[in-house]
């Protein structure tokens, strides 16, 4: 019998990635995504089309790992301190999106059919989750998974998967079904889901962190293969075991594994079947879609698509608009979001158990949920030019590769052009690289070969020849990278020196710690030297002014290690000069010399 299930398990496989191969290909080479390829491969493929594949719940069943996998992987993006300067998206913006699309939705279906409101809440509810499965692959192929629109969708995506227990909470409290009596009330569930957080949390301190540091001693490469998925399958299993999301407890492994030096390993080692699981779920999404259900009622299922689009792309937009996004941002955030998800399945079943729904119902907004899917790319391909900011081309323009230079200048602005040019005046060779199409046009009427990319991530170093150059030099506006992300760059690039353009001392405080051999305050020399013209001006000789630069250097260089130390901005707050200080602190320099 094993034999014949294993047997059975192998010939599913064949065409079914030999369909998602041909269908993906398709639909990428149209540029409408990767996930409407794997739709469409699981319907031609399923029990309904040609038959060739069957018990696509079981193959479900497996799949879902993908979107753990998933999760975990996104946690690895998040460290403890970036989530919680996320907090006010997560529990402000995803609380109101759940909320209020929830109560639209459900509207929406009450409405538009003869449901009970108990009914109609079942269904509703659910609606208002959107896909993670579909959102976050889309936001990382895109490369806007770190960005500040992109933090945003994964803040309510996050919520909506904590919001998976008040929901079954609230499914459990409609039933109709004797059985459910008995069950466990909504705040065992919410304590529960603090319990098993918790514990996550101090089993990744405790546990993880130790076991990934002496695998990494080892060397053993094997080795974070099977303690990658040793860690997402077990911190998943713990979540089901309690009846909880498992997608959210992998997150939480991933988070605490943020600041692993590992994290990297981790994110190639797991990668692979993370994509392979992923497009398995797809492919039963599709296997799973009642196109009976569609036939027999096709105004009705394309018109509750429809509607649940338009819906939630509104009320998502116009709170985007609330919390202060430009409107082309909003737009596109709505529409991101505006699908049913994953859940949606997990729930109905749930309603249907509880005897809210008829398995007809079921059936019918499951074919709702995968066709808004299905719509999602279509829509974010229509509506591109509106979406997004008019930008300079980009076509023509060469991606870094490796010259041999000596130095890499990352930003080639008003300050990377000054470092840049003053090492290449002295002979070093430079490679330059930047993002924006117009400062590297400009910099080409000039003669200067400034290469199209984004310098901070670690594979495009890797191209422009990290691995050879002496200098890293990150000459970039802002505060674009965290300390991980510079542990990183020096665990991928052990020999080469690292030095950081910041923006001001809080800038200096934040990054504490990272293996950096410099850094330079971007407007610190620019000040010192119009202070520098002023004092002339007003008739102070140039022996004076030196000795007065000289003091201000050493209070703020002593006043900046107190700083750090401290980690309080407020520190070595007598370093300063001030009114009664200033021209003691030079005198005392003065007689010191």
């Amino acid at each position: 019998m094993e034999a014949h299930s294993a047997t059975s398990f192998v010939r599913d496989f064949a065409p079914l990635l030999g369909a998602a191969l041909l269908f993906v290909l398709i639909f990428r080479k149209l540029k409408l995504g990767a996930t409407l390829g794997f739709l469409v491969a699981g319907v031609v493929v399923g029990p309904q089309v040609l038959g060739l594949v069957g018990d696509a719940e079981a193959k479900m069943g497996i799949a879902e790992l993908g979107i753990t996998l998933l999760l975990f992987l996104v946690g690895l993006e998040l460290s403890p301190s970036r989530l919680w300067r996320m907090k006010r998206d997560i529990f402000g913006f995803g609380l109101l999106q759940v909320t209020l699309c929830g109560i639209a939705i459900t509207g929406v279906v009450w409405l538009f059919t003869h449901f009970t409101i108990p009914a109609a809440l079942a269904l509703g509810l659910p609606l208002a989750l959107s896909s993670t499965a579909q959102v976050l692959p889309m936001l990382q192929s895109a490369g806007r998974l770190k960005t500040p629109y992109g933090e945003r969708a994964f803040s309510i995506l996050l919520f909506q998967d904590l919001s998976i227990v008040p929901l079954i909470t609230i499914v459990a409290a409609l039933s109709r079904n004797p059985d459910d009596v008995g069950g466990p009330p909504g705040w065992m569930l919410a304590l529960y889901t603090v319990l098993a957080i918790t514990g996550l949390i101090l089993a990744g301190r405790f546990l993880l962190r130790p076991l990934f540091r002496l695998i990494g001693n080892l060397g053993e490469r094997e080795m974070f293969v099977f303690a990658g998925l040793f860690t997402v399958i077990a911190s998943a299993a713990i979540m089901e075991a309690l009846g909880l999301s498992t997608a959210l407890g992998a997150f939480i492994a991933g988070v605490m594994l943020a600041d692993s030096p590992y994290r990297h390993e981790l994110e190639a080692d797991v990668e692979p079947f993370r994509a392979i699981l992923l497009g398995l779920f797809f492919l039963s999404v599709g296997m799973l879609l009642d196109l009976s259900a569609i036939a027999e009622r096709p105004v009705f299922v394309t018109g509750m698509a429809l509607a649940l689009i338009a819906t939630k792309a509104v009320v998502i937009g116009l709170l985007a608009l609330l919390f202060g996004m430009p409107w082309r941002k909003a737009l596109a955030l709505g529409l991101l979001l505006s699908q049913g998800g994953e859940f949606g399945f997990v729930l109905f079943a749930q309603a249907q158990h509880a005897l809210l729904i008829a398995p007809e119902a079921a059936s019918v907004f499951g074919a709702v949920v995968t066709l808004s899917m299905a719509t999602t790319p279509f829509l974010m391909m229509l509506t591109r030019r509106f979406r997004v900011e008019p930008q300079a081309s980009t076509d023509g323009l060469d991606g870094p590769k490796h010259d041999g230079a000596a130095a890499l200048v990352i930003g080639y602005g008003r300050f990377g052009q000054t470092v840049g040019q003053m090492l290449i005046g002295q002979g070093i060779s430079v490679t330059l690289i930047d993002t924006d199409p117009a400062t590297i046009e400009r910099a080409g009427n000039f003669g200067m070969k400034v290469y199209y990319g984004d310098g901070t991530r670690i594979d495009t170093l890797r191209r422009a020849g990290a691995d050879e150059a002496q200098l890293l030099l990150f000459c970039i506006d802002g505060q674009q990278m965290e300390p991980i992300d510079i542990e990183a760059v020096k665990l991928a690039f052990p020999d080469a020196v690292i030095f950081m353009r910041v923006f001001d001392r809080l800038s200096i405080l934040r990054l504490k710690g990272a293996p950096v051999e410099g850094y330079v305050r971007e407007v610190l020399d620019s000040a010192v030297a119009m202070a520098r013209k002023a004092m002339a001006c007003v008739g102070v000789d140039e022996a004076e002014i030196d000795r007065t630069e000289e003091a201000y250097r050493n209070l703020d260089t002593k006043r900046l290690a107190q700083q750090l130390e401290a980690q309080d901005l407020y520190a070595g707050r007598e370093a300063m000069f001030s009114q009664e200080r200033g021209s003691a602190a030079r005198d005392g320099l003065s007689r010191e010399a």
